[in-house]
C-alpha cells in the first residue's frame, strides 16, 4: 500500500468512495461532484495540494483524508492543525488504510509546525451535511466528529480526545409559532432601557465592551465586517433603527440589543442560503446583561425574519450542556445530531 498525494487523476475514485459512503447512510456529507471537490479542497481557504492523500493499492484508489495546516488560514491559531475527514472504501477497511493515512497526515502537519491535530469547527474547510429525517435541508459545516458516523470509533482508537461535545438543532420555520409572553418581554426590556430590533448602524454604538466581556474576537469581527458593509450600502443615515416591521436599509440585518450606546446584545446577520436555510453567525449577550431575556427575544426576532425572507428552515450547533438550548427548544427547535470536538497531540 503506498500513501501519497493525490493526483487530479484520481477524483473518480475519490468520488467513487465519498458517495458510496454517503449512499449508504455512514455519513451526512453531500454526495461528491467535482465542482464540490474543487470549491472544498482546492479553492478554499487553507487548502494546499499536499495535504489531500490518497491511499493506494494494486493501482487502485482505496482511501483518502485531507487536513489543514497551522498558519495557512486568516483565523488561525498557532500549531493548531485540522483534520477535514478520512475515507476508506467499504471493501477495504480493516486493513490499515485509515491509520496509515492518518500518520502520513501527522508527519506532514508536524513538518508544518502543527503540535496537535483536531476535528472542529474552527477548520476553515466547511463540510456541508444533510439534516436526517428532513426534506433534504441541511447544515453548512460540521462543529466536530459526528457522533453517529460509521467511523466515530475510528478516532477515538487513534488517540483522540473528546474536548467539547455539540449539539445540531433544526426547526422547520412551518412550525415556528412566537412564543408566548413574547411582546409582553420585549417592552419589559425597553422600560428598563434595552431596545431590541434591527440595528441602524448610523448610531455609533460600541460593542467592543461586549466582546471583551465575553472574551470572543470572532464576534467583534462579525459586527466590524457586517456593520461596514451596511455603511457601504447605507443610502441615508437618518434611516429609524427602531420602527416595528421596517427593516433599514443596508446588505444585511443585524439584530441588537442595545443600552445607552452600547450593543449588549445581537443575533444575525439575516440571510437565506439557496438551500432555503435561514443562516447566521451566532447569537450573543453581554455578560452583564445576562438572564433578562435578551437572547430569548433576539432568537425570536431572528426567527419571524427568517420567515419574512422566506427562509423555510434554520439550523444552529450548540454545547450538549449549555443552558440556551431551552430558549432555541422554546422556538421549536429540536436536537438532530450529536457532534464532538476532538484533538490529538503531535
Amino acid at each position: 500500500m503506498l500513501i501519497r498525494s493525490m493526483r487530479p487523476d484520481d477524483l473518480p475514485q475519490v468520488i467513487s468512495i465519498w458517495n458510496a459512503c454517503v449512499n449508504a447512510g455512514e455519513v451526512l456529507y453531500y454526495p461528491l461532484t467535482e465542482d464540490y471537490f474543487r470549491r472544498k479542497f482546492v479553492e478554499g481557504e487553507g487548502c494546499e495540494p499536499d495535504n489531500l492523500l490518497v491511499a493506494e493499492d494494486g493501482g487502485r484508489v482505496i482511501g483518502f483524508i485531507h487536513g489543514v495546516a497551522p498558519e495557512t488560514f486568516r483565523l488561525a491559531r498557532p500549531g493548531q492543525a485540522y483534520l477535514t475527514c478520512v475515507l476508506v472504501a467499504p471493501d477495504r477497511r480493516g486493513h490499515g488504510a485509515g491509520m496509515a493515512l492518518l500518520e502520513a497526515l501527522k508527519d506532514r502537519m508536524k513538518v508544518r509546525g502543527a503540535t496537535a491535530l483536531s476535528v472542529s469547527s474552527l477548520n476553515p474547510v466547511n463540510l456541508d451535511w444533510r439534516i436526517p429525517g428532513t426534506p433534504g435541508h441541511d447544515h453548512n459545516n460540521m462543529p466536530g466528529a459526528d457522533v453517529g458516523c460509521a467511523g466515530f470509533g475510528f478516532f477515538e482508537a487513534q488517540g483522540f480526545a473528546r474536548r467539547h461535545d455539540e449539539v445540531s438543532m433544526y426547526l422547520n420555520l412551518a412550525d415556528y409559532r412566537k412564543p408566548e409572553g413574547l411582546d409582553g418581554l420585549r417592552e419589559k426590556l425597553a422600560a428598563e432601557g434595552v431596545y431590541t430590533g434591527p440595528y441602524d448602524a448610523a448610531l455609533n454604538c460600541d460593542f467592543d465592551g461586549m466582546c471583551d466581556r465575553v472574551g470572543s474576537d470572532y464576534w467583534r469581527d462579525v459586527l466590524r465586517t457586517e456593520i461596514a458593509a451596511w455603511r457601504a450600502g447605507q443610502p441615508n443615515a437618518d434611516s429609524r433603527m427602531w420602527a416595528d416591521g421596517i427593516r433599514p436599509a443596508g446588505p444585511r440585518t443585524i439584530l441588537a440589543a442595545v443600552h445607552d450606546g452600547c450593543i449588549v446584545g445581537f443575533t444575525g446577520p439575516v440571510d437565506k442560503q439557496r438551500s432555503g436555510r435561514g443562516w447566521f453567525t451566532g447569537i450573543c449577550t453581554d455578560p452583564l446583561f445576562e438572564r433578562r431575556g435578551i437572547a430569548t427575544v433576539l432568537f425570536n426576532l431572528l426567527m419571524q425574519a427568517f420567515v419574512e425572507e422566506g427562509a423555510a428552515f434554520s439550523t444552529l450547533f450548540t454545547g450538549t450542556d449549555n443552558h440556551a438550548q431551552k430558549i432555541y427548544r422554546n422556538a421549536g427547535m429540536r436536537p438532530v445530531r450529536q457532534f464532538s470536538i476532538m484533538t490529538l497531540p503531535l
